[in-house]
């Protein structure tokens, strides 16, 4: 079988709320971080690698009237706040094991990604992977699923795709590969021996 894993979220931990209460003290600051910096179109923008995170920063510090020192603080602190799962690492391991191919698919900026290729190992484990910012395409948009398939020659019938957001796998489903809402690597687990991948 193929096994597509979403990076943050899944493989790595990722919270960003915590970490924009770390810069952001006053509890009105730290609301309008995670709406107008976290959750607006720069944000896409930055994952589909469009814009610059100096860009990004400017941008949301004139959209906020958030210092814009503390914004490129939280964007200097995302990449090492992407720390591998433990026990989905393991998984991963024994998946492999079992003779499954793997792959990532993951919408990631620039930074984060080129971090997190110089500081771990863990890649070699998977057949491939598929980065958002390096081919300026996102999740949930079809034409990312499209990419992966067919740069790795995968059969939809045959790949299973792990996220942690529904929105993602809903266009993963309609296009007929198996969908696995991630909640836990315990839970992953045994999605994946019901569907006789270990």
């Amino acid at each position: 079988m193929n096994i597509v894993f979403d990076l943050g979220g899944v493989v790595l931990h990722w919270n960003p709320e915590k970490l924009i209460a770390t810069i952001f003290e006053d509890a009105r600051d730290q609301r309008l971080a995670k709406s107008e910096i976290l959750h607006h179109p720069d944000w896409v923008a930055l994952d589909r690698g469009t814009i610059s995170e100096d860009e990004a920063v400017k941008r949301g510090a004139g959209r906020t009237g958030l210092p814009q020192s503390k914004i490129a603080r939280f964007m200097q602190k995302v990449p090492p706040s992407l720390v591998p799962v433990d026990d989905s690492l393991q998984l991963i391991h024994s998946l492999r094991q079992n003779g499954n191919k793997l792959y990532i698919l993951s919408n990631m900026h620039f930074a984060s990604i080129e971090y997190l290729e110089k500081n771990y190992t863990f890649w070699d484990l998977f057949d491939g992977k598929v980065i958002s910012c390096r081919i300026k395409m996102v999740k949930p948009e079809k034409n990312i699923y499209d990419h992966l398939l067919t740069t790795f020659k995968l059969k939809v019938s045959e790949t299973v795709f792990i996220d942690d957001t529904a929105i993602n796998l809903e266009t993963a489903s309609q296009m007929g590969i198996t969908p696995i809402l991630f909640k836990d690597p315990v839970q992953c687990q045994t999605e994946l021996k019901k569907l006789g991948c270990l």
